[in-house]
C-alpha cells in the first residue's frame, strides 16, 4: 500500500471553490455539488456571522442567505466545539448535540454545522450509505485524530471509508500558522512518524505547520482514499477581505467572527 505522507505531495496544490453571491456569501464544492449534497461554507460576507449573543447558532438573516444551497436552519445540528475528538450523533430533530468536535447523522435534511475561523471544518460523506459527518480540528483536535474519530463513527452507522468524500473548508494555511513548542511536542508524540512532515522550521522555537497536510494523511490512514478528499487550499489569514481569521489581530474588531461549513443529507 502507497504511503499516503508521500501520495500527498502528487496532488494538485489547490481546489477551486465556488462563489455563490458578488461578493459571495458562501462556497460550495464541487464534488460535493456533483453528489447532489446541499452544502455551504460561509465567508464574512455572509449576514449573522459575527459572534453570537444567545444559544440560538444562526440568526434569521442567515437562514435566508442560505436558503438557497438548500439548507433548512430550523433543524440544525451543532455541537460546543471543545478541540477534543469526541463525536456526537446528530437525529430527525436537529439542535444541540452537546460537548462534540465531530457530528454524524442519518437523518435527511438535517444540517448539521461547523464553526471555525482558522481551524479546519471537514464535511464527509459516504453516499451509498447515506450518511453525513462534520469536524471541527484545530491543532488539538489533529492531535487528538478527530477526523479519523468522525470516519469511525460514520462506519459505525454503516458508511464504509474508502467510499467517504471529504471536503475540507478555508482555513489557516501553513504560509501563516506559526506555532510553538507545546503544539510540537503533542503532534511529535501523537505522530512519531508523520509530524515532521507538516511542519517548516521557522523563527527559534516557532514553526509552521500544515494542519491541511496532516488532515489529510489521517484520513487516508483512516481508509478515505486521497482522491476522494476536495481541499479548498484558501488561507483564512490571507483573505481578510473575504473570510475570518482569529490569528489576523491586525485588522481589529473588524476581522472578529466566525465561518460556518455546513451540509445535509438530501
Amino acid at each position: 500500500m502507497a504511503d499516503p505522507i508521500r501520495a500527498r505531495s502528487t496532488r494538485a496544490a489547490a481546489t477551486p471553490l465556488v462563489p455563490h453571491g458578488e461578493p459571495p456569501a458562501y462556497f460550495t464544492f464541487s464534488s460535493l455539488t456533483a453528489l447532489g449534497l446541499p452544502h455551504a461554507t460561509t465567508t464574512r460576507h455572509c449576514p449573522g456571522t459575527g459572534p453570537q449573543p444567545g444559544p440560538a447558532p444562526f440568526t434569521a438573516e442567515t437562514a435566508r442567505a442560505l436558503a438557497p444551497a438548500g439548507l433548512d436552519l430550523a433543524r440544525v445540528g451543532f455541537g460546543r466545539q471543545v478541540h477534543q475528538a469526541s463525536v456526537a450523533r446528530v437525529g430527525e430533530g436537529g439542535g444541540f448535540a452537546g460537548k462534540a468536535d465531530g457530528l454524524v447523522t442519518t437523518a435527511r435534511r438535517v444540517p448539521l454545522a461547523i464553526f471555525a475561523a482558522d481551524c479546519l471544518a471537514l464535511l464527509l460523506y459516504d453516499p451509498e450509505a447515506a450518511v453525513l459527518g462534520a469536524t471541527h480540528a484545530g491543532w488539538r483536535g489533529t492531535a487528538r485524530a478527530v477526523a479519523p474519530a468522525t470516519v469511525a463513527a460514520m462506519i459505525a452507522l454503516g458508511a464504509r471509508a474508502e467510499r467517504i468524500r471529504v471536503a475540507i473548508s478555508p482555513s489557516i494555511g501553513p504560509c501563516c500558522y506559526e506555532v510553538d513548542a507545546p503544539v510540537i511536542a503533542a503532534l511529535s508524540s501523537a505522530y512519531p512518524d508523520a509530524w515532521e512532515r507538516w511542519v517548516t522550521a521557522g523563527r527559534s522555537g516557532h514553526w509552521m505547520l500544515d494542519l491541511w497536510a496532516a488532515n489529510e494523511v489521517q484520513l487516508e490512514r483512516a481508509g478515505v482514499p486521497g482522491g476522494h478528499v476536495e481541499n479548498a487550499r484558501r488561507c483564512t489569514a490571507c483573505h481578510p477581505d473575504e473570510l475570518y481569521s482569529y490569528r489576523k489581530y491586525s485588522l481589529g474588531a473588524d476581522a472578529k467572527g466566525r465561518l460556518a461549513t455546513l451540509a445535509a443529507l438530501p
